[in-house]
Formats: structure tokens, C-alpha cells, sequence
């Protein structure tokens, strides 16, 4: 159940396709081999209202915060972590190069004996998640 969930500033929305950054960040947390294709969600929430820096508004951010259950050791974890910030430092390049931009991503495990799950995502996809074999169901 990875959670990716990413927080910005309303000016970012004329500086990209934040659709596709959606995207690429969903593929990058199954490349990653440890999170369950299943699983994984990510949406985005604009700010309209922001202060950033010294308050001009052309500054930007986006935070990445990524949930998961727990149960992954910290070296998967911090693996984990950095392919997802690479990529999403990768697509956003362009505008990091034109734009004064700050990007985060933090990465937080849900206790799983206080996060009951249901659903029926995994009965509707066309194969079989390789990660379910990896990762045991309570570290989903």
C-alpha cells in the first residue's frame, strides 16, 4: 500500500505536466522491485496559498511524501527512496534548471496493527504482482 503523495505550489502547474509527473512517479515505485504494483498510489494537492523563501512568488516546491506499511528494512527503504527522488528529479530537470524550485520527498512506514486494508485492486489486475512473493502481506 505505498502511499506517494505530492504537495505544490500552484505555479508549478505552468511549469510542467503534473499528469505525467504522476506517472512517472508510479513507475518508479514499482521499478523500485519493492513496492507491490497493486499497491501503489500517488496523487498531488495544490497549494494555492504559499510563502516560500523571501516571499517572491515565483519560488516553487514540490514535497513528495511516500507512506508505506512497515516491515522494510532501512537499506530498503533508503534504496527505495532514492530511485523514487532520482526519477522525479529527473523528469523535473527542465525545470529546475529555469525556475527556483524546492524538492523533497520523505519517506514514513504506516505500523500495520493500526492500518486495516481492503480491496480489490489485485482481483482486477490482468497478472500476478512479482512483488507478492517478495513482500510478505503484513509488510504491504
Amino acid at each position: 500500500m505505498p502511499h506517494l503523495m505530492i504537495d505544490y505550489s500552484a505555479n508549478m502547474e505552468d511549469r510542467m505536466d503534473m499528469a505525467a509527473f504522476c506517472d512517472a512517479l508510479r513507475r518508479a515505485a514499482i521499478d523500485t522491485g519493492v513496492l507491490p504494483m497493486a499497491g501503489v498510489r500517488v496523487r498531488a494537492f495544490r497549494a494555492d496559498h504559499v510563502s516560500i523563501a523571501d516571499g517572491a512568488a515565483h519560488h516553487g516546491y514540490i514535497d513528495i511524501s511516500v507512506r508505506l506499511r512497515g516491515g522494510r528494512d532501512l537499506e530498503t527503504r533508503k534504496t527505495a527512496s532514492k530511485l523514487i527522488f532520482d526519477a522525479a528529479r529527473s523528469f523535473l530537470e527542465p525545470v529546475l534548471e529555469r525556475y527556483p524550485v524546492a524538492l523533497s520527498l520523505e519517506m514514513r512506514e504506516i505500523d500495520p496493527a493500526l492500518s486495516p486494508k481492503c480491496g480489490t485492486i489485485r482481483d482486477h489486475l490482468p497478472s500476478t504482482d512479482p512483488v507478492q512473493a517478495i513482500v510478505p502481506e503484513q509488510s504491504r
